[in-house]
């Protein structure tokens, strides 16, 4: 743990679909507005929708301008809309726990296996929807992780600027819902959403003294056991302090039913960020 005088703080981003990424980025300007820039953490997570949000808040890019891309109506922006049944999907993951039991890396290969069979469209063209939601595409000074799992081995990939990847591939990988969006290709390996290891992958800022969590979903368990609340319990009794932000009535009623409709992107932005403003007083008396 960092000294009292030198508080290291971590913005830990989690997933939930463009839906999430338009809340997070909401929150974090309804944040701003009120005078808390949570922007300046000395680490910042980022978890599927979260490493979007995460390589935008990071880009020097203006939060006006992040803000206003998530008011374009979903035809002018380059997001796509895709068919999935979410039935189908707890399906093959509770199969893949069935077959796999409590050994967690085996469950994320089987999910692994699911999601390199499943047609989806190609990598190029999801890498397209990605790149035009980036502002800018090099990987910033501040410290950023983005999670990622591999589909063969279920193993964590966690990706820096020094991992050698591009921030396009690492956040596109990281956004590779199973059966909704293709593995994405990284040095001949195929890599699937951060989301299957945690929603949010918490537990990746163990060491510093405040952690605040963005958690869209509000998934505190996943079906392998590990989930936010676990991870702030760790985190906890490590020394650190948690705040975690979960969607208010107003935001969930916005995000809807499917959180990958990129008609949700503009409701989610403006929830999030009223949500944002309203929460100031409590983030700001934490943060510092």
């Amino acid at each position: 743990m960092a000294s009292h005088e030198t508080k290291t703080q971590a913005l830990v981003l989690g997933g939930g679909g463009v839906a999430g990424v338009a809340w997070e980025l909401g929150i974090i300007i309804g944040l701003h507005d009120a005078g808390v820039d949570v922007r300046g953490a000395n680490i910042v997570i980022g978890t599927s929708a979260g490493s979007a949000a995460g390589a935008q808040i990071t880009s020097g890019a203006e939060l006006e301008s992040l803000f206003a891309a998530q008011l374009t109506p979903a035809e002018q922006s380059k997001e796509r809309m895709v068919a999935f049944d979410p039935a189908q999907m707890m399906e093959a993951f509770q199969q893949a726990i069935a077959e796999a039991g409590s050994d967690r890396k085996a469950i994320r290969a089987r999910i692994g296996a699911y999601a390199l069979k499943v047609p989806t469209i190609p990598e190029a063209e999801r890498r397209a929807i990605i790149e035009a939601r980036l502002p800018v595409h090099t990987w910033p000074e501040q410290p950023l992780l983005l999670v990622a799992v591999d589909t063969e081995t279920g193993e964590e990939y966690i990706i820096d600027r020094d991992s050698g990847v591009s921030l396009v591939d690492a956040v596109t990988a990281s956004c590779a819902v199973p059966g909704i969006w293709p593995p994405v290709t990284i040095a001949g390996r195929r890599y699937m959403d951060g989301g299957v290891r945690s929603a949010t992958n918490a537990d990746l800022a163990r060491g510093n003294d405040r952690v605040l969590i963005l958690n869209p979903l509000g998934v505190n368990a996943d079906a392998f056991g590990i989930g936010t609340t676990s991870e702030v319990a760790a985190l906890e009794r490590d020394g650190s302090q948690v705040l975690v932000i979960v969607a208010d009535a107003a935001s969930a009623a916005a995000m809807g039913m499917n959180p990958l409709d990129p008609a949700t992107r503009q409701p989610s932005a403006l929830a999030g960020r009223a949500q944002g403003r309203e929460l100031a007083a409590s983030v700001a008396a934490f943060w510092s």
